[in-house]
């Protein structure tokens, strides 16, 4: 069993610990007591008014019937009393603030309060819909994440964004409202779907483009320990996409300025989503054509070099084949106009600068998204062709 190692996220608002390891499921009570402990400790409480550490009278967790299925018993090992369960069942098209205001009434009717804790117990979307959940319930509750995904666990866990779709676009509707804890439990990825883990593994390359050139390396070195799901080899680079996001986060906790490179590939990758109805890519897929996109512009542009822009390609290949897109580049730069980067008449776009290093151009052309889109599109028809 790999040691469990605890990330801290500090940011103006908040303060809280990503823990990373192996067997971390049959821990969630005491870890859970743990950060109640140290947040009592650091309130602004007189000591003598500070209740004792214990968990919340009632907890409630949100999860999908498939995740309950599978982990129940090893979840409820820790706990003296079972919490209530409500559920969330898969798919992107169920994050909606219907489903949102579903659960909602489902708390209220079981008595939820503002001493309520609610533990989000999914891949992402639980995650997004949870976060957004605890963030407008009477104002605000405590909660916690624990992903069961790569994906969740080295990115949407950890940063305080929740929200829920709407027609018009992704993630328009959501909130700032950061968990108390997040629990990334390595053994939960034996049981991810290989297609998941693929595509959760683009979201830790596209932080080593970003900002971590050392994982961008270790990724593509050791692409085959990953994909075989090599404990060691996960938990560093969990842990290591999870350092770089802190870093940002504690940086730029509000998306003014620094955080926005986080967003690499989200530009195009959210236009592929919605044009094809959220159903035909799982979203790490369609960040690893909007980051072949984004390296295209950022080519034509020479902020990065010819070889490192065939690099770059070469180790999204590494994690692919991805599903081949049939879309027209109009459309995709049309939906690119309801993208939340963009600042009035600005359009926004994330661009590699080198390998470890990337910024945010504010004057990306309509003619340079579509001849990015159409050589992205053009590799797409084919799957595994991004090399």
């Amino acid at each position: 069993m790999n040691k469990m190692q605890t990330i801290p996220v500090r940011t103006p608002s908040a303060q809280y610990p990503v823990h990373v390891g192996s067997g971390l499921l049959a821990r969630v009570a005491p870890l859970i007591e743990k950060s109640l402990r140290a947040q009592q400790s650091s309130s602004l409480q007189p000591k003598k008014s500070r209740k004792k550490s214990s968990l919340p009278h009632r907890i409630f967790v949100l999860t999908s019937p498939d995740i309950w299925a599978l982990w129940a018993p090893h979840f409820l090992r820790s706990f003296a009393q079972p919490p209530t369960v409500l559920f969330l069942p898969a798919g992107e098209r169920l994050k909606t603030l219907a489903s949102v205001e579903k659960l909602c009434r489902q708390l209220a009717s079981s008595g939820a309060d503002r001493s309520s804790l609610l533990i989000a117990f999914g891949g992402g979307i639980v995650g997004d819909v949870g976060g957004f959940l605890a963030a407008i319930y009477m104002r605000g509750i405590p909660f916690v994440q624990i992903p069961t995904t790569f994906l969740a666990q080295v990115d949407s866990s950890v940063g305080g964004k929740t929200g829920v779709n709407l027609p018009e676009g992704k993630n328009l509707v959501g909130s700032f409202h950061h968990p108390l804890a997040v629990i990334a439990d390595i053994d939960l990825l034996a049981t991810l779907p290989e297609r998941e883990l693929r595509a959760g593994l683009i979201e830790s390359l596209k932080a080593g483009i970003i900002r971590d050139a050392a994982l961008f390396r270790f990724m593509e070195s050791h692409s085959a320990r990953l994909l075989q799901r090599e404990p060691a080899a996960l938990q560093k680079v969990i842990t290591a996409s999870i350092r770089m996001k802190a870093e940002v986060v504690g940086a730029d906790e509000r998306e003014s300025g620094l955080r926005m490179i986080l967003n690499l590939g989200h530009t195009l990758g959210h236009a592929i989503e919605s044009a094809t109805g959220y159903r035909q890519l799982l979203h790490g897929e369609a960040i690893a054509w909007g980051t072949v996109a984004a390296c295209e512009v950022a080519r034509s542009r020479r902020t990065i070099t010819s070889a490192q822009h065939q690099r770059i390609l070469a180790a999204i290949h590494l994690f692919g084949p991805f599903p081949a897109l049939r879309l027209h580049a109009q459309r995709l730069v049309a939906l690119t106009a309801r993208d939340k980067k963009n600042r009035g008449e600005l359009r926004r776009y994330v661009l590699p600068v080198s390998i470890g290093n990337a910024t945010v151009a504010n004057d990306v052309t309509h003619e340079e998204l579509i001849q990015a889109a159409q050589s992205m599109l053009t590799l797409a028809k084919h799957p595994g062709s991004a090399s």
